[in-house]
């Protein structure tokens, strides 16, 4: 289903849902943008749009249950959730909840969306347990999961639950060691055995058992904004890269290092699926907007301190704008668990945009 929009001083956009398959791996479904016109290449630019939360500055497994049925049922394609253990802002109660716990939780509560962490912290578990339980995740949803890996950078977390914090170098070497052991252990086909000779984590002679239900594997996806081991990594082992929190332009450029590092060793770079995560705080009118922006903490009186903020019609420019730097994916980082509207209002007026 198509409708149109006018983008204020600038061309039309289309908005779209259900997306085509896009490869075996990805194809997933879920609500989408195509920005059509002037100043796109010429070309259609798809864009679907997950939710995205932040439950360790204070939500309960059941606010996030409830987040995750909201989005489901506004006919987003994914919710993801991030991976910490302490807050980034208030008191943080309840306190923290696991993310694979949780995230089994929903998905037996859940039926269609895809679910995944922005991102798992490599520093926080072993990489043969962590593949057993997204494989029993991806199996517990009938083939909806997803892990984002990073190398963990929110040091006082680690303090606070005597998780060790290594140099970011001796980081880096060890998400590297995961993801080789993470992927190599998921694709090993049944019945043969996976060895790893890692010098963090070696692995000799496993059954590579469970097997998660998505085959090869669940999608991985690797982010940041690093300018060699970053991309390198994406390139080698993701199958999304994802670009947090930071204009347009600079958006662009980096999407272009890891499509240059995708070059390097031989990978297509349209195989990886370029994504965005970005707070929204989205209202019918700005004095909606405003309050939404407030709720959060932030000035209301200063969109700009949120990512992506405004009306429904500055909403749409704003997210078209990240389409346009290459994005097919967006992650839109609600902070306020509680505002089920604000979903809604996203899915109904945003994302398939009302017709002008």
């Amino acid at each position: 289903m198509f409708v149109k929009v006018g983008r204020p001083g600038s061309e039309q956009v289309a908005w779209a849902a259900d997306r085509a398959t896009r490869s075996p791996i990805w194809g997933r479904g879920g609500l989408e943008l195509a920005a059509i016109g002037a100043g796109v290449q010429g070309s259609v630019i798809g864009m679907d749009f997950r939710i995205f939360v932040e439950p360790q500055n204070g939500m309960s497994y059941d606010q996030q249950l409830r987040m995750a049925r909201a989005a489901e049922d506004a006919g987003f394609g994914a919710f993801f959730r991030s991976d910490h253990y302490l807050t980034m802002g208030g008191d943080g109660l309840p306190g923290p909840t696991d993310s694979w716990l949780t995230l089994a939780g929903i998905a037996r509560e859940t039926s269609r969306i895809r679910l995944g962490t922005m991102v798992t912290a490599a520093t926080f578990r072993l990489p043969g347990p962590l593949a057993i339980s997204v494989a029993q995740v991806d199996a517990m949803s009938d083939g909806r999961v997803e892990l984002g890996l990073g190398a963990g950078w929110f040091e006082a977390e680690h303090a606070a639950y005597g998780i060790p914090f290594p140099p970011l170098r001796e980081r880096f070497d060890r998400l590297e060691e995961q993801l080789a052991i993470i992927t190599g252990l998921w694709e090993t086909p049944v019945g043969q055995r996976f060895s790893y000779p890692g010098k963090f984590y070696p692995v000799s002679d496993s059954p590579a058992l469970p097997k998660p239900v998505q085959q090869p594997r669940p999608p991985v996806i690797v982010g940041g904004g690093g300018p060699r081991r970053t991309p390198a990594l994406a390139a080698r082992y993701a199958d999304e890269f994802n670009m947090g929190f930071v204009p347009p332009d600079r958006t662009r450029e980096q999407f272009g290092v890891v499509r240059a590092a995708c070059q390097k060793i031989g990978r297509d770079p349209d195989a990886m699926v370029y994504s965005v995560a970005h707070t929204v705080c989205c209202g019918r009118d700005e004095a909606e907007a405003r309050r939404r922006v407030a709720a959060i903490g932030r000035d209301p009186e200063d969109f700009a301190s949120v990512g992506v903020a405004g009306t429904v019609a500055q909403c749409v420019d704003l997210l078209g704008r990240y389409a346009e730097a290459g994005a097919s994916r967006a992650y839109l980082q609600l902070m306020d668990i509680d505002d089920l509207d604000h979903v809604e209002l996203l899915a109904s007026e945003v994302v398939p945009q009302l017709a002008r």
